[in-house]
């Protein structure tokens, strides 16, 4: 009896301890190591250059793409009043600046102003940014033609801010392989949470102001991608003349072709086009159909904004899943499960359009919700290890400008996936009022994500850890990366030593 007390009084002793055990771990989960990543990454590459990369990826891209996205759809539905399938259509065209990323990467690697190479160009994007989105801001009834003219102008100022910083990047992965993929994480982590907070806020902003009233908000933080600019120490580099400029463009052309001709870089190039070539975007007609569909679910403003910011959240738990359980895993056995999910999470919104959700009892909202998460969450688990695999392609001394050109190459796909999914919704008749059609523009576009699955082989089968550019590569880039970083860092305008 004694010893079965004893034991009991055990038992209960240490029930507690274990269960504090418990806690530790998940608060060691979920907070300290999360901590110490975000500590760790700062101490390797310098708080400068993590600040950096929140303004741009976080504020810029992240925070600007929330805002912007929910304000766009509303400002060319109700004050453009254009078709779901031309909304497609412009929706893509806004983004060509992104197609012509190299340009932009080029002119930083190879061009500099006034003898700086970074700060000059951070700063011109901000300041074209806010032009554009104060032009759109204050003008009423401005002209569908200048409208479209100042969104794309925006964009470029989004796309150079954006190359710049990768640039920056790029030159940190080379000199700390290790973190390469780390790095990408923080990238997509900031992009996500930026993402979410704007998309939270989208819709009741736009119900609230506008969304001429949200392109004013978007010019002000636009001013902070000039601080970035301020920031910036650089040493300034011996002014060129044209003929020396001339054969900087020609020897990253050379060096361009050259690293083309692998076939470890040429191959995941042609992979990237394509499947997001064929991966059509028919996001406009099924805003739509949330909105003025007569049987639809007619959602608001603030609940449009909400299920987006759904969206953001599934990305940033991708991006945990990618760092915590994927990171070191082939990339083309990473992206292989990521693209056969993505054919299955393509026919939710097939079970929505027929209406299906409500026969089994799911309301549209939460099952929206749900389709926004899980379609999110599967695209940053497939864009993540491409993007690293991307960061390490890069020859040397044009990490900016090539990094810049494999980006713009997926952009080119998505061109191509929304003004084809325009041309999808207008050849079967979706318009602001006809729907009927609509379930077989899903059905098309998800049978058409299989093709992709297809062309996995074209990726290289390696983990992030190993090398892929030839070793004479290798060495020059770590010797170019070492010199670019003792050469440009962003520190404070006051130093320590002030």
């Amino acid at each position: 009896m004694a010893n079965r007390s004893e034991e009991a009084e055990y038992e209960s002793d240490s029930r507690p301890s274990h269960q504090v055990r418990e806690k530790e771990g998940v608060i060691d989960l979920v907070l300290k190591r999360p901590l110490r990543w975000l500590r760790m990454l700062i101490e390797e590459l310098h708080w400068s250059f993590f600040f950096g990369v929140i303004v741009v990826y976080g504020v810029s891209q992240g925070l600007g793409k929330g805002l912007s996205k929910v304000g766009t759809q509303y400002y060319l539905k109700d004050e453009q009043m254009v078709q779901p399938s031309e909304a497609q259509v412009y929706v893509g065209l806004i983004q060509i600046p992104w197609i012509i990323k190299p340009l932009w990467g080029l002119l930083t690697d190879v061009v500099p102003v006034f003898g700086y190479r970074r700060r000059p160009y951070f700063i011109l994007a901000g300041v074209l940014t806010m032009l554009s989105m104060m032009v759109l801001w204050l003008q009423k009834n401005l002209h569908l033609a200048l409208a479209l003219s100042c969104l794309v102008a925006a964009s470029a100022g989004v796309a150079i801010a954006d190359v710049t910083i990768d640039a920056c990047v790029t030159q940190c992965s080379i000199s700390h392989p290790t973190l390469a993929a780390d790095m990408q994480s923080l990238c997509g982590m900031s992009s996500s949470i930026g993402s979410l907070v704007g998309f939270s806020l989208s819709g009741v902003l736009v119900h609230l102001f506008g969304s001429q009233g949200v392109y004013g908000l978007l010019g002000l933080t636009a001013g902070l991608t000039v601080v970035v600019g301020m920031l910036l120490k650089e040493s300034p580099s011996r002014s060129l003349g044209r003929k020396h400029v001339n054969e900087k463009f020609l020897d990253a052309g050379s060096a361009i072709w050259k690293t083309f001709q692998y076939g470890e870089v040429w191959r995941p190039c042609l992979f990237m086009l394509l499947s997001a070539a064929v991966s059509l975007h028919i996001h406009e007609g099924m805003f739509y159909w949330y909105t003025d569909a007569k049987d639809g679910p007619s959602f608001s403003k603030e609940a449009v904004g909400s299920i987006l910011s759904f969206g953001a959240i599934g990305s940033l738990v991708g991006i945990l899943l990618y760092q915590n359980f994927l990171k070191n895993f082939p990339f083309r056995n990473v992206v292989f499960w990521a693209l056969s999910l993505s054919v299955l999470s393509g026919f939710l919104d097939l079970i929505l359009v027929l209406r299906i959700n409500l026969k089994l009892g799911v309301p549209d909202y939460f099952f929206i919700v749900v389709d926004e998460f899980v379609s999110h969450m599967i695209s940053r688990i497939k864009w993540l290890p491409l993007l690293v695999l991307s960061s390490k392609l890069c020859p040397a001394g044009m990490e900016g400008t090539f990094f810049a050109l494999l980006m713009s190459i997926e952009h080119v796909g998505h061109l191509l996936s929304s003004w084809g999914g325009g041309v999808l919704l207008h050849a079967l008749n979706v318009t602001r009022t006809q729907f009927d059609n609509l379930w077989l523009v899903i059905v098309i576009r998800s049978l058409l994500r299989v093709i992709p699955i297809g062309l996995v082989f074209l990726i290289p089968n390696v983990d992030p850890n190993s090398t892929i550019l030839p070793a004479e590569m290798l060495v020059n880039r770590r010797r170019e990366a070492v010199i670019e970083t003792e050469k440009i860092e962003m520190t404070a305008l006051i130093s320590s030593e002030a």
